[in-house]
């Protein structure tokens, strides 16, 4: 295992920035295809990192026509399309900050975004985009310009075109990588705003570079990639979404990786089949979905899911050992065996057989589901992050479930008197925009980040979240509860795909579980249901569910004790999606609006 400190990272990074990182990458690497996205025929285009440059080149020279300098704001609502990569680094190339934001941002939305960010130009995908914007046009003065990538005969005129500004003579790029400095804003995140209104937390490209140096070094330690030049990776996840602007943009910029472009999140188990990606990444919800669909399909034969049970079984003890170069040769054959004659299949079938390193992040993930993947040979781990930490804290590939690994290289961590997890490293923010007093509150005066999060560590260094500090729940007889344990225990139900735990200042704790829309299917199925109460919304009504999941309950809740234990729960037919009331867009609970949503039901658990 390395020593490399957050010093030598800095000191690897000294006099550069991420243009300079990109042009670094190019001379290596420019040959290689590192976007991919679906043309309107159904087949596959590609574009070069020489090509993708090019694109830069031109760019860079209309943004530069419109008048965006150093230090201005470029605001961008695109999905996750090749055109995203080019612009977003000719902004920098201007010594400019673009600001992704979520793509289902409603007009007022915007206009707070935009005005706290004071953005000169926006760069919008297509017209329904475009009718937000200019619904709330006359709020948002600082915007100059707006482009639109997708243009028709009934654009505006004085809307721009992609086509013409990808038309524009190309600028040296050696010479305009020399604008931008290590302590410019490379961009700015906006918080999901679960506890109040959006922060746009400010990412310095000294923040990014360091945290590339530094995931960089820890899975070079950690797997057998030397090179992560043309791994495969679908990019799907929001770009305004940091995890995703990590892994699915800065890695190809830095490492030029591979980046399938899947600008429809339903799009994307087909795109991981058809794609195999080396590198994937998911929010537990999208690891739940896989984990559910086939076990699933395996339940349709009796027999055969008692003997796929049964490998699970045998071959989970086994994975645990080789994971820490334990297991003996004879359990290593007897692990290779039950991969041929099954695991390898399900791998394939979801297309995760040529996955190297996998990641759950932005929520926990139940341990046991974690475990499950390992055991049939997907490399999943968990990794730990947020926004003012540039997406890193902890990671390891040598995974333990329930934990999200050790401290990445050259990252401090500690847990306060409090419980607190604090953290301190080149690759925390510079600060919230326009907030000097709420970034007091998360940066102390030794440079010690305050997650907000409450976490254990043990002997080995592996951190375990327990919950966020302000979501725990302290029951009527003032005990101090932890919803994320609970929940993530309630979707190991076999039919529970969704749950929040609910229980402040109430007797006792109860819940909300969705039904597992696959799994649900495959309940009906079995039990000879159909046509319309054979539906999620008739199956949440229906006795024999509610008794199953009520079974189940007694089961998930046997490792809590009496106060902290799930006592009743409410089924619920209606999967939440994410990007709406009660869920962020990576997945998170919104637990104001869940229970804002659901008051009835809720009060029906506490009803006498």
């Amino acid at each position: 295992m390395t020593t490399v400190t957050s010093q030598d990272l800095h000191d690897r990074i000294a006099g550069q920035n991420l243009p300079k990182r990109f042009l670094q990458n190019v001379e290596r690497n420019g040959d290689i295809e590192v976007l991919n996205w679906k043309a309107a025929d159904g087949s596959w285009a590609s574009k070069t990192l020489n090509e993708m440059a090019a694109d830069v080149a031109r760019l860079t020279a209309a943004l530069k026509d419109l008048g965006v300098a150093r230090g201005d704001k470029v605001v961008m609502m695109i999905r996750n399309r090749q055109e995203f990569h080019a612009l977003d680094t000719a902004v920098l190339f201007c010594g400019a900050t673009p600001v992704s934001i979520y793509n289902s941002s409603a007009p007022d939305q915007i206009q707070y975004l935009i005005n706290d960010c004071g953005a000169s130009v926006a760069i919008l995908e297509d017209s329904g985009f475009l009718e937000r914007f200019e619904s709330v046009r006359e709020k948002i003065p600082t915007i100059k310009h707006i482009a639109l990538i997708e243009t028709t005969d009934e654009t505006p005129d004085d809307v721009l075109r992609y086509s013409d500004l990808i038309a524009f003579e190309p600028v040296d790029l050696a010479v305009e990588a020399q604008t931008a400095t290590l302590d410019d804003v490379a961009t700015i995140i906006y918080t999901s705003g679960t506890t109040g209104p959006p922060k746009g937390v400010m990412l310095s490209h000294s923040n990014v570079a360091w945290t590339l140096e530094s995931v960089g070094q820890s899975m070079r330690d950690q797997t057998d990639i030397e090179d992560f030049a043309g791994k495969r990776h679908v990019s799907y996840l929001p770009m305004a979404h940091v995890m995703e602007r990590l892994l699915g943009h800065y890695y190809m910029l830095d490492f030029a990786t591979k980046v399938y472009c899947c600008p429809e999140t339903s799009q994307m188990p087909a795109m991981v089949r058809e794609s195999k990606p080396n590198v994937f990444i998911g929010v537990p919800r999208v690891w739940e979905k896989m984990y559910a669909g086939v076990t699933a399909a395996i339940s349709a034969d009796p027999e055969k899911e008692q003997q796929f049970n049964d490998a699970i079984a045998a071959a989970t003890p086994i994975m645990e050992k080789m994971t820490q170069g334990e297991a003996t040769e004879e359990e290593v054959a007897t692990w290779n065996f039950l991969d041929e004659v099954g695991f390898k299949a399900v791998r394939g079938l979801i297309g995760l057989d040529e996955v190297e390193i996998g990641i759950s992040g932005a929520a926990p993930i139940p341990a046991e589901i974690l475990e499950w993947f390992r055991t049939i040979g997907v490399p999943l781990s968990e990794g730990y992050g947020m926004s003012e930490t540039t997406a890193v804290l902890s990671w390891s590939a040598a995974a333990k479930p329930g934990y999200v690994g050790q401290a990445a290289v050259g990252v401090e961590m500690k847990i306060a008197d409090d419980g607190e997890v604090l953290a301190r490293g080149g690759n925390m923010f510079e600060g919230y925009l326009g907030l000097p007093d709420k970034t007091a509150e998360s940066i102390d005066d030794d440079g010690w980040v305050h997650t907000g999060d409450i976490g254990i560590m043990d002997d080995e260094g592996y951190l375990k979240i327990v919950d966020r500090k302000k979501e725990l729940i302290i029951t009527a007889g003032g005990k101090n509860i932890s919803p994320a344990n609970l929940e993530a225990a309630l979707k190991m139900i076999p039919l529970v795909g969704q749950a929040c735990a609910i229980g402040e200042q109430k007797p006792f704790v109860a819940a909300l579980v969705v039904l597992d829309p696959d799994a649900s299917a495959a309940w009906a199925t079995e039990h000879g249901v159909q046509g319309d109460a054979a539906t999620t919304a008739a199956l949440a009504e229906n006795p024999d569910v509610i008794a199953e999941v009520n079974a189940g309950l007694v089961e998930a809740m046997a490792d809590f004790n009496n106060a902290e234990a799930v006592k009743k729960v409410k089924v619920l037919g209606d999967e939440w999606m994410p990007d709406t009331d009660l869920l962020t867009p990576t997945s998170k609970l919104k637990r104001r609006g869940v229970l804002a949503a659901f008051a009835a039901e809720i009060d029906s658990l506490y009803a006498k």
